[in-house]
């Protein structure tokens, strides 16, 4: 015990010490942790220590928690709409990996089983590294980071399968067989059939205990008040379904994902994320100190040409083949960077199958030394290809663009404005005109450049990320304008927004009816549609010369207005995001009733010649909270 907490000691503290380092020097968290597992392993002889093995497996424990946070930001809709890429991104970078080492060992005189098993081993690439430095480099919303998610999760339900395969492969399996390392005593007395249904009958409860269970256990435990228990509850999902998925002979942190896709739509949600994300950034640097503090130094020592030779000739065959799927798909260059050297690596799970496939002696001992160290060097090697990434990037792209770091913000006013095109700017110049103060952001720099040239001032930063909104006064603002370009980044912004303020007045720009009907539900105050004011002014213009009077057309306008905005907020409770608008019958109904109410009310007010006198104000109702256009 003694050891094992010397040993937890050394690690936390090169954490404290190195991590920081390597991010100022803008080599990223990942490339540090790694390092000081390097450093500390031979200096302290860690290698072979049984402590550090014990801390290893702890440590893997993070890769489970990052794949349940990542599955709680996929809703199951989401996770279906990403089929195409899965299937065929995913599907191409595995086939065509494991073909190209397949071959390359059959011509090294492999056995096909021994080259078989490489081929499913290297095909794999790092989930926790690949996935925590597009995170620190805010790349998961590209097309590039998108794509690149999409293999990696194809690549994780790939280990299922590769599982199942392995034992087909061993040609004499030892006494240790995968029957301890799949599924353990029981799962290996169960026939076949057996087996099978036990699996099944696993993932039938993680998905309906996460639709059905979780939440009113949820709702119990929070009424506690006390927020150690929300921690406890969020472990217990997490360890629970890792444990449960491991007794089936199932991947652990695709079981973990599972659950998070299923309460991706909790009211939760959030609340787990909070109680998870601590853990999992620990756990992750454990993992990734270990990996280093692992690697057999020895035998780099006696074949440093053909480890690291292996090693180069593996990443260019990944990133050969990813760079022609890249082409394929007709990726912008800049994603295609992205795509191609970000996955070129192999990954944790590989030392996974490598350790299975020793013990079915598919893969002799020394081979799986050889290519553990390979795993290992690839993975160290992964950080600097993303610097080159960022290289390539600067080129592609205007210097001026993206790739600029957001702004301190040194200002904080009781408005804040996310978003200044041609909607934002409009109401910035009204409210500044009018004598009060506003913070401006938005993700365009030459957008915020420009503002500037004019006299404006405003900061440079994604309106979205929490930490921009937290330096530009979101704790203490009056009033929040959502007004980004990007219809789901503005949803965003205003569901974030009113999760953390409750008080706050938020006014939404909608681009059309159902994005109206998405920010009212996400608890906007106001909510404008961007095109509705102007489209009013143009009818009243096509009626003025089509024979109205000026007051005529000007009161046809004012009649429309009021019953439209008054329908609005019933709209909104009909409205069914899970059904499209064509199949919603009572939506389809009362949109018929406020088309009907429309016309009769202009029919009424000029069938008789023109209208008697204007609208007085006191006929206008006060607009209703949610809703207004």
């Amino acid at each position: 015990m003694s050891d094992f907490l010397l040993l937890a000691t050394v690690y936390l503290l090169t954490m404290l010490i190195a991590v920081p380092v390597s991010t100022r020097l803008g080599l990223g968290s990942v490339l540090g942790y790694l390092i000081s597992g390097i450093i500390i392993g031979p200096v302290l002889g860690l290698a072979g220590h049984g402590e550090m093995h014990d801390l290893q497996h702890f440590a893997e424990f993070g890769v489970v928690m990052m794949l349940f946070i990542i599955g709680l930001e996929l809703e199951p809709r989401s996770l279906w709409g990403m089929r195409r890429r899965l299937v065929g991104l995913g599907g191409l970078q595995i086939a065509g990996t494991m073909a190209l080492i397949f071959a390359a060992s059959m011509a090294l005189n492999q056995t096909w089983q021994v080259a078989l098993a490489l081929g499913m081993i290297l095909a794999l690439s790092s989930t926790a590294i690949v996935l925590q430095t597009l995170s620190e480099k805010n790349l998961m919303q590209t097309r590039g980071g998108r794509d690149t998610f999409a293999v990696l999760l194809t690549q994780d339900i790939a280990v299922i399968p590769m599982l199942a395969l392995m034992p087909l492969l061993a040609s004499n399996p030892g006494g240790a067989t995968s029957e301890e390392s799949v599924g353990g005593a029981f799962m290996a007395q169960l026939p076949g059939w057996g087996a099978a249904l036990v699996t099944l009958a696993a993932i039938a409860f993680v998905i309906l205990a996460g639709n059905y269970a979780v939440r009113p256990l949820f709702r119990f435990v929070h009424s506690a008040r006390l927020r150690e228990m929300d921690t406890v509850m969020a472990l217990f999902i997490v360890v629970g379904i890792a444990s449960l998925m491991s007794f089936v002979g199932l991947s652990p942190a695709l079981g973990t994902f599972l659950a998070g896709v299923m309460l991706a739509s909790s009211e939760f949600k959030h609340e787990l994320e909070s109680q998870i994300e601590p853990f999992k950034g620990l756990l992750l640097g454990l993992f990734f100190i270990t990996v280093g503090a692992g690697m057999d130094f020895q035998l780099l020592a006696e074949m440093p040409v053909i480890v690291i030779g292996v090693t180069v000739v593996l990443i260019a065959i990944k990133a050969g083949v990813l760079h022609l799927i890249a082409r394929i798909v007709k990726m912008h260059p800049r994603d295609r960077s992205l795509f191609t050297l970000s996955l070129a690596q192999a990954g944790e799970f590989g030392f996974v199958l490598t350790s299975y496939a020793v013990a079915l002696n598919v893969l002799p001992d020394r081979v799986a030394q050889g290519f553990l160290l390979v795993i290992a060097l690839s993975m160290l090697m992964t950080p600097l290809l993303f610097i080159a990434n960022d290289q390539i990037s600067r080129r592609l792209v205007d210097p001026m663009g993206e790739n600029h770091r957001p702004d301190e913000i040194d200002d904080q006013q009781p408005i804040i404005i996310a978003g200044v095109g041609r909607f934002g700017q409009v109401v910035n110049r009204l409210v500044t005109f009018s004598g009060l103060k506003t913070t401006v952001l938005d993700h365009d720099l030459k957008l915020i450049q420009l503002m500037r040239r004019f006299g404006f001032k405003g900061y440079f930063g994604d309106p979205t990320r929490p930490e921009i909104l937290a330096a530009a006064g979101l704790d203490k603002a009056q009033i929040l304008v959502a007004a980004l370009d990007n219809p789901e980044s503005n949803l965003k912004l205003v569901e974030y927004a009113r999760e953390k303020r409750s008080d706050i007045t938020i006014i939404a720009r909608a681009r059309d009816r159902i994005t109206v009907y998405q920010l009212y539900k996400a608890g906007a105050d106001h909510i404008v549609r961007e095109m509705y004011d102007s489209s009013l002014r143009v009818g009243r213009y096509v009626l003025e010369n089509a024979g109205f009077s000026e007051y005529e057309a000007h009161e046809a306008e004012a009649i429309f207005y009021k019953i439209d905005r008054a329908s609005l907020r019933d709209l909104a409770k009909l409205w069914d995001p899970e059904k499209p608008t064509e199949a919603n019958e009572p939506y389809i109904e009362r949109t018929r009733r406020v088309n009907q109410d429309l016309e009769a009310a202009l029919m009424e007010r000029f069938s008789h010649g023109p209208a008697a006198g204007p609208i007085k104000a006191d006929d206008d109702p006060e607009p209703e909270h949610g809703l207004k256009d």
